[in-house]
């Protein structure tokens, strides 16, 4: 296992994607990861995963849509009053 990072992210922080495919998206944060520094975001680097039929629980196979995580280093925290992307830091 990795090292704890303390990470100034926490579930229900709304953070603006600043990099990637999703570039300029917001969104809650749904689950965060401090071992491996990833969070995942609502609505947010949505994958396609292909799920099998399973009859004994009644579920259907086809594809799913599933929200994967992405890095710490890839959002910002938007601040609450100018309603902007921020760093968060310790006042």
């Amino acid at each position: 296992m990795g090292q704890v990072k303390k990470l100034k992210l926490k579930k229900g922080d709304e953070v603006m994607v600043i990099t990637g495919r999703d570039k300029g998206a917001r969104g809650q944060i749904s689950h965060v990861n401090p071992v491996a520094g990833r969070v995942v975001v609502a609505g947010v680097n949505v994958r396609k995963k292909a799920v099998r039929p399973n009859p004994q629980t009644g579920e259907e196979g086809g594809f799913i849509e599933k929200e994967a995580s992405i890095h710490v280093s890839n959002v910002m925290l938007i601040d609450p009053v100018t309603n902007k992307p921020t760093r968060k830091r310790v006042v």
